[in-house]
This record gives C-alpha cells, structure tokens and sequence, in this order.
C-alpha cells in the first residue's frame, strides 16, 4: 500500500523510516513545504531500504500523494511565547485547512491518520475540514499510552509486553485513563497473575506504573526535546494494520457521538482497524470511578475543541 506522510519533521520522518523497517508500506511519499527537508529525509531512508523490506520511498508535491491509501498528517507550528492552547489550535486548524483539501484532491479514497498534537482536537479539526467518514479520520490518540502502559505493567510482572492486555483510553494527555479493572495477563486479571507469578502489584507499584505512563512524555521531551521512536512505531503498526485489513484492536481517536454522556467528541477508545479506518468501536467495562474519569476526560476535550470552533467561526 502506498502511504503519504505530510510533515518530514521528527515524527514524520521517524514514522517513514519504521514503515520501511517493519514492511507497512509498499511505497512512502514525504511531503513537506520544506522541499529540502523532505528530500533529505527521503533519500536518507532510502539508504536502509537494502538491509529491510522493498519499498519506494520519495519526497514530492502533494500531488504525488495520487493512489495513497493512507495520508499520515504530522505537520503543525510550534507554540509561541505566551501563546495559549486556543491560539495554537487555531493556527494548527488553519494549517490543516491548507493541507487537507490538497490531500483529498490528489487521494481522494485516502484514510487520514492524525499524528498532530493536541492529537484528539486535531482530528477533530481534521473530521471536520475534509467532510469524510468520520471512519476514515483517526487520530493516533492513546496508542502511544497503551503500549507504555503495556511494556511497564509487563516489566513489573517480568512477562513480555506481547502477553499483557491493557488499554489506556480518553485524551492523549493529562486527563488519560488508565484501565485497570480490565487489565489481563494469560487471560488472569493482572492481580491474579502477579499473585501466580510472585510478583508486588501494590498500590504504590500500580501509582507509580500510572505516573510512568501519564508522565512519560514530558521526561522525554525534558531530555532529548521530542518524542519520535514510540510514536512512529505506533503510526507503522496502525498503516499495516489498515493496509491488511487485519482488524486489529488499537486505542484509537475517532469523532465519537457519546462517551460516558458527553456528545459528539474525540477521544480514544478501542477500536477494530482494517480496510478503509475505523470498522468497529469496542468500550470495555469500566469501574465507577473509571468511567467517571473517562467522563471528565471527554468534557475536558469537548471544551477543547468547541472552543477553537468557536474561535474559527465554524459554530452558529
């Protein structure tokens, strides 16, 4: 499958290079208004493609995106000084209203992929200017989260994190649920098996696996100044996914029309990916106060994004 990324920055260029490694994409094209940029990159990656898999890759206009059947969507501009959340997403809207319609004129059947942060806002920006499905707008949302929620729980089990079954749900930030009740190992609940397998699953050991995954972001960015690796490999796995139509299970963000009493919002959940998006949505048993986080999570995005629709006159 051929996949366009539009923004050859750290993610996008990231994100390419673990398609090429992993085998996602039979062909990637960069995009990006840095000409240079976007070049470099695709040469550079190029030069792996002889020690991985036999796929294409390029840097182009957007209307070598023609015949993509996903568009990867990492642009963005960088918070300025003294600039609030409101003023940063209006500016990202308007730099999606750019992109966008240039995309769907030359892949018009693509999938779109969010990566952009604030992801959950963006893809609802994304589901808005481009009037698709809102089945073929996803944002990368918690899979980020997931998978770190995933690997610690597993290093406090001494399991690997294939074997451990956990989801982290709602915004891919701060007001993020961690989902506990539902966490399984061998089919054990997570309990149960660190009873078996002799290991502490404290309530310390469960807050600090919780801050682990909510904070692991900004210790990140306080090194290294971005995230990339975790990120990319997510984008990779969701591509393969829908270019297979594997129908695998990812926490993913999608124009959702009520989660937990809160209407019409984005934010991640469980969702069935394969040919052409989203097929299904699974909401897994909450707890009380699981669902009454999850809940406060949504109403922190639904203010979020109305009010940059606000800002961008989008609402009567």
């Amino acid at each position: 499958m051929k996949v366009g990324i539009v923004g050859a920055g750290f993610v996008g260029s990231t994100a390419a290079f673990a398609m090429v490694t992993t085998g996602a994409a039979s062909e990637v094209v960069l995009v990006d208004m840095n000409e240079a940029l976007a070049q470099a990159q695709a040469q550079d990656i190029a030069h792996a493609v002889p020690f991985t898999h036999a796929v294409t890759v390029r840097a182009g206009s957007y209307a070598a995106l023609e015949g993509a059947g996903v568009v990867v969507l990492s642009a963005g501009v960088a918070q300025k000084p003294g600039e609030t959340r409101l003023e940063l997403l209006e500016r990202n809207a308007k730099v999606f209203g750019a992109i966008i319609p240039e995309v769907l004129k030359a892949a018009p059947d693509a999938v779109l992929l969010v990566a952009s942060n604030p992801v959950d806002v963006m893809t609802q920006i994304a589901t808005r200017i481009s009037g698709l499905s809102r089945t073929r707008v996803i944002g990368s949302g918690t899979v980020l989260d997931t998978a770190r929620f995933r690997a610690l729980l597993a290093e406090q089990l001494a399991v690997t994190p294939r074997s451990v079954h956990a989801h982290v749900v709602g915004e891919h930030g701060d007001s993020e649920v961690l989902l506990w009740s539902s966490a399984t190992v061998a089919g054990l609940p997570v309990e149960q098996a660190a009873d078996q397998l002799r290991r502490s699953l404290t309530a310390e050991d469960r807050a600090t696996i919780d801050e682990g995954v909510r904070r692991a972001a900004y210790r990140i960015i306080n090194g290294k100044g971005h995230t990339a690796f975790g990120i990319a490999g997510g984008l990779a796995r969701l591509v393969s996914a829908i270019g297979a139509d594997e129908r695998m299970v990812a926490t993913c963000a999608m124009l959702t029309d009520d989660v937990c009493g809160v209407p019409q919002v984005v934010l991640s959940l469980p969702r069935v990916i394969g040919a052409g998006g989203v097929l299904d949505t699974v909401l897994p048993n909450l707890s009380a106060e699981e669902a009454a986080a999850l809940r406060r999570s949504a109403e922190i995005l639904k203010e979020a994004a109305d009010g940059v629709e606000r800002r961008m006159g989008w609402t009567s």
